[in-house]
């Protein structure tokens, strides 16, 4: 399972690469794997400020429709318009293309609440 070194992660299997005050935000590699083929994402918070643990977000899979949760707050400036059409490159590429929202983080203290790789690898073998 890849789980990259450089990002942050959260309890409800987003990770998050931090880059000055930018967050960029997705779904980890095992959750893409626990939901199977993804057919649809319905993100509509695009410059809405969103807060810590909001859902801002659904991905649709075949078999189930799952939230998406906001694991820092912020205003959401960019949405990944490729995933309209290519709603699949989460499933072959989630740290790479197939990332969902950037936000401009609102208050830099909440990445400490973040979980670093190593937590979030003993997390999802407990």
């Amino acid at each position: 399972m890849n789980i990259p070194e450089e990002l942050k992660y959260t309890e409800e299997h987003e990770w998050v690469k931090i880059e000055d005050n930018i967050a960029t935000i997705g779904i980890t590699d095992f959750a893409q794997g626990e939901l199977g083929d993804i057919v649809y994402l319905e993100i509509d918070s695009l410059d809405s400020e969103i807060a810590l643990n909001e859902v801002f977000g659904t991905v649709e899979a075949v078999k189930t429709v799952s939230d998406l949760f906001m694991p820092v707050g912020g205003k959401v400036i960019e949405m990944n318009s490729t995933l309209e059409d290519k709603p699949e490159l989460v499933n072959e590429d989630p740290y790479g293309e197939g990332w969902i929202i950037k936000i401009d983080i609102s208050d830099l203290s909440e990445i400490d609440n973040l979980l670093s790789p190593e937590e979030y690898k003993n997390m999802i073998a407990s």
